[in-house]
């Protein structure tokens, strides 16, 4: 706290000092630690830095307790904690759609008009469940939960669904969130339509293959295609790399997923 600048803590936090000290602000209600006989109460501060060291570093829990002068049990009930405050206090304020027409005009200088969102799912990598184990083996051999997600232009989180299993189609989870329940009442975007030949088209957002195709969901075509629709695509591939792109950069700096 007192001698590492920001390049310091970047490299290790994947994040500036201001940024770790208004997280700590932000959840210091839902973090206080009570003593005991065995151990003096953990600051916020320390709260913090154990629960992010912990998340942008694939260190495993006995190797961050040594770091950090903790148990290992203390390691595990840190993590939960934060994640649970960060769930609570902060998730609904950053992961919100944002201003609609600048996503538009975002989307539209990456050659899509009238588009909000894209969507797709990665997997996490998790532990052996106790229960319904074959569920979660995904076609690459090891056990992950699928995370869903909806991002903008600039590759800000919209909408997240985490949960599921492998072995649930990508459809499915999208019919189970309230995100489509949503969009399909016409209530997530604003009644803005642009003309596309006889159709007046909504705002609509871009999805692979795995998903239907939707008024409000637009996805590549398929087979021997013309050039009209392998230009179609051409376009909806180039903005749907957004999302790859937010996995690769999600997964980079947490290093536990």
């Amino acid at each position: 706290m007192q001698v590492w600048d920001d390049k310091q803590w970047l490299q290790n936090f994947e994040m500036r000092k201001n940024s770790f000290l208004q997280l700590c602000a932000e959840l210091a209600l839902t973090l206080q630690s009570k003593a005991s006989k065995m151990r003096a109460a953990l600051s916020v501060e320390k709260y913090m830095v154990i629960a992010m060291w912990k998340v942008a570093t694939p260190d495993c829990y006995q190797w961050v307790a040594n770091q950090f002068g903790v148990r290992k049990s203390t390691v595990g009930t840190v993590l939960t904690q934060v994640c649970r405050s960060i769930d609570c206090i902060l998730l609904q304020r950053t992961v919100s759609l944002g201003n609609v027409c600048e996503i538009v005009d975002g989307f539209t200088a990456m050659g899509f008009p009238n588009c909000g969102e894209a969507i797709d799912g990665t997997h996490i990598p998790i532990l052996a469940p106790d229960r319904l184990v074959a569920e979660y083996i995904n076609r690459k051999g090891y056990f992950s939960m699928v995370l869903q997600v909806l991002v903008d232009h600039r590759g800000h989180f919209t909408d997240i669904s985490v949960g599921w299993s492998e072995k649930v189609h990508d459809l499915r989870i999208f019919w189970n969130t309230g995100i489509y329940r949503k969009l399909q009442a016409g209530t997530f975007f604003p009644d803005q339509k642009i003309p596309v030949g006889d159709v007046e088209m909504p705002i609509v957002i871009l999805g692979d293959p795995a998903y239907p195709l939707l008024p409000w969901l637009m996805k590549p075509y398929s087979g021997n295609l013309e050039s009209s629709k392998e230009h179609f695509n051409n376009r909806l591939s180039s903005c749907g790399m957004t999302i790859a792109c937010v996995f690769g950069r999600l997964k980079a700096l947490w290093r536990c997923l």
